[in-house]
């Protein structure tokens, strides 16, 4: 299990996910930060990227803003 800390840009082009030199990692996802959809779309990239199912990935704080710690289980 890890514990990773996520910047969300919600309303971007494309979706998109990187390591920033800090160590943080940028997400950029297309949905808007309305009713959890962007938080739906994190979830979803993330999985994809680290090979996991979703139900692996949850948000442990920073749900509603734009700095998140996401826990994944392996």
């Amino acid at each position: 299990m890890k514990t990773i800390r996520v910047r969300v840009k919600p309303n971007a082009r494309a979706c998109a996910l990187e390591q920033m030199a800090d160590g943080t990692w940028l997400a950029r996802v297309k949905s808007p930060p309305v009713e959890g959809k962007a938080n739906e779309e994190l979830v979803s990239l993330l999985a994809e990227h680290f090979a996991v199912r979703k139900a692996q990935i949850s948000i442990k704080s920073g749900a509603s803003g734009r700095m998140k710690l996401v826990q994944i289980q392996d």
